[in-house]
């Protein structure tokens, strides 16, 4: 029987705008891969424009840790370097082809390979940063054994993408994948499933893996709530994680010997007229899926959910991490005496508005108006109650933002990421932000650390 962890602390936002279970085929004319979704990655080119490139191609290096390979999802050519203040490189962006010429990294069977073996063909293949490790979401070391390593086969987040319908026929890559997974820990490769959802036989049927059922709201789906509660972080331990498509990429990689990063976005939000989810590739521009299926008015393009997405434009990209691209309505407005309406249309966690008498299965229609301007930050005991984390989040926030070393540590910053804190972000009347609070915490930390 899979042990049943029951989170009481959170929030679910019912919005509108979920993908229906069809999935498109998107045609791929450029992708883009961003140095800026990898955090702490000190890029070090290996291209130039007009530089032709296969599947699999070096694109750039961690100039801190120059094993680290970052390789071209498609066969083309790149036509733009893109950088920002002070040359920071921000994008390359490639030309498909169209013919996906591969180069090969050699089929293999992981059970027969040595951990070494393994950690060479990830790293020359460009899949590695896949791996992501705790402390610090940074991509895991490859020369560090992980106390354990996790993967998320379910998403609570806003919208969230349905990874039970994403992995559908697809065991053989995601079994591949786990037993390469199992040669590069000691510890146990935790599948963390949704107890009340339908769970797919992929994940059921998976060997060699630890599986544990979560419920509750957001942030059940969190990694940090699986590590907590069945690997907890010490100091000086790391745990790694990925995600069920990254798996499936891994399994790939060793069934076929190619970087084939193709991955399933699901396109969501209330401003789309027809959410679906889009067979793609990591990196992807997103005009595709948005032309001629976008409700006509002002908006917000979000690479992620509305807690913690990054924006873009229409013509830009999908990042490297995400599964999904929402769109919601922009909040450039005003609205006069809004405290004092019913807001029967508005969703209230703390019973502001009216509309907590409506049924629990309604859906709304948010936007990003911040309704109020920053004020003084206050304590008002609304973080503890979406916190499931066992810290003290008011706490932590103001050790990071004094950037008090001994104190974030004591107050549990290891064990964190800024997505734990989108919730909080999202209830503050202070309107602060919190996420980025987080981050140069943890930047910080691991800068003091290292």
């Amino acid at each position: 029987m899979t042990k049943v962890v029951r989170i009481t602390k959170g929030l679910d936002i019912p919005l509108k705008g979920e993908a229906e279970k069809i999935i498109k085929e998107l045609p791929i004319t450029q992708v883009a891969i961003k140095p800026t979704d990898f955090i702490g990655v000190f890029p070090k080119l290996l291209v130039k424009e007009g530089d032709p490139v296969q599947v699999g191609s070096p694109v750039f290096f961690n100039k801190y840790r120059e094993e680290i390979l970052f390789t071209s999802p498609v066969s083309g050519h790149i036509t733009e370097i893109r950088r920002g203040d002070k040359r920071v490189l921000l994008e390359v962006r490639i030309e498909a082809d169209g013919n996906q010429t591969t180069i090969d990294f050699d089929a293999a069977d992981p059970n027969e390979l040595s951990r070494n073996d393994i950690v060479k063909k990830m790293i020359d293949s460009g899949v590695w940063p896949l791996l992501r490790q705790r402390p610090y979401s940074v991509i895991a070391n490859p020369s560090e054994i992980p106390k354990a390593i996790h993967i998320p086969a379910f998403d609570t987040s806003p919208l969230a993408p349905d990874y039970d319908f994403i992995v559908h026929g697809k065991g053989d890559f995601f079994q591949t994948g786990l037993d390469a997974l199992t040669k590069l820990t000691n510890g146990n490769v935790c599948l963390n499933v949704h107890a009340t959802q339908t769970i797919s036989k992929v994940f059921m049927n998976s060997k060699k893996v630890q599986i544990m059922a979560y419920e509750g709201p957001h942030p059940a789906g969190n990694v940090s709530v699986h590590i907590q509660h069945s690997s907890p972080l010490n100091k000086g331990d790391v745990v790694w994680y990925l995600y069920p498509q990254d798996v499936i990429t891994i399994g790939k990689l060793f069934k076929t010997g190619h970087y084939d990063v193709s991955t399933v976005i699901a396109l969501t939000g209330s401003e789309v007229k027809h959410p679906v989810y889009f067979k793609s590739i990591r990196g992807a521009v997103v005009i595709g899926m948005l032309e001629n299926n976008l409700k006509e008015g002002n908006i917000r393009i979000i690479s992620g959910n509305v807690l913690t997405g990054t924006q873009i434009r229409p013509h830009g990209y999908v990042g490297f991490y995400n599964s999904m691209v929402t769109v919601i309505p922009e909040g450039s407005y005003y609205e006069f005496l809004g405290w004092a309406l019913p807001g029967f249309s508005k969703f209230s966690f703390s019973r502001t508005f009216f509309s907590w008498l409506a049924s629990k299965k309604k859906k709304y229609v948010l936007d990003t108006n911040y309704h109020g301007g920053v004020k003084a930050y206050v304590m008002t005991g609304q973080y503890e109650k979406v916190m499931p984390l066992d810290i003290l989040p008011m706490q932590l926030i103001k050790a990071c933002l004094v950037e008090d070393i001994d104190l974030m540590e004591g107050l549990g910053i290891y064990e964190v990421d800024e997505e734990d804190f989108a919730l909080c972000e999202y209830l503050d009347t202070s309107k602060t932000e919190i996420q980025s609070i987080i981050r140069k915490g943890l930047d910080l930390m691991r800068k003091e650390m290292s």
